[in-house]
């Protein structure tokens, strides 16, 4: 807008200050009075452009610069920011693994504990029986010797009584029975 404005003023002040019967000036053509008066209105303008336009442009330049740097800083503050709690997040995941190990180890043991305690108890158990069954056996087996022996010296008595036939009394067949019995082995 500005170089418009120029041009504008440099053909009007070349038009006011030509002489009526000459010909129009071209471009090329140097003229030392439009050389002077395209000096001053330069520097005019300079100085208009400082008092008016330069201090604000400069503000502008100052203040998009001081927005640039702050955005920077805050990125820079958001970067630590972040790798901070990346930091911090790996620590949190590096215990969380840790504590989940530390668990999953006390879990295993817990269980081995519990099978060797139900392993123990159950062979405890298994003995108890077995003990158990072995008495009772051996009790089956003593009541059943008892019966066999009483059987043993009924038909002894019996069998003797039919051979001899003879008038022996019920002691002494007892006695005879008894002493037979204790000469059979006991298993």
């Amino acid at each position: 807008m500005i170089y418009y404005l120029s041009l504008l003023f440099n053909y009007s002040m070349i038009f006011m200050f030509s002489e009526p019967g000459h010909e129009k000036p071209s471009l090329l053509s140097v003229n030392p009075g439009l050389i002077i008066w395209q000096i001053i209105i330069f520097i005019i303008l300079l100085i208009l452009l400082k008092k008016i336009a330069w201090k604000p442009l400069l503000q502008a330049l100052h203040s998009r610069e001081q927005g640039i740097r702050d955005s920077i800083d805050q990125a820079e503050q958001l970067k630590k920011d972040s790798e901070e709690l990346m930091i911090q997040n790996k620590k949190i995941l590096a215990d969380a693994n840790s504590q989940s190990m530390k668990i999953l180890n006390d879990s295993r043991d817990a269980a081995n504990k519990l099978r060797e305690e139900l392993m123990a108890k159950a062979q405890e158990d298994s003995r108890k029986l077995i003990e158990q069954a072995k008495v009772e056996i051996k009790q089956e087996k003593d009541s059943a010797m008892a019966d066999l022996r009483n059987e043993v010296s009924d038909l002894a008595i019996k069998a003797a009584e039919k051979i001899l036939k003879d008038n022996l009394d019920e002691s002494k067949q007892k006695k005879i029975v008894n002493d037979f019995i204790s000469q059979i082995p006991s298993n």
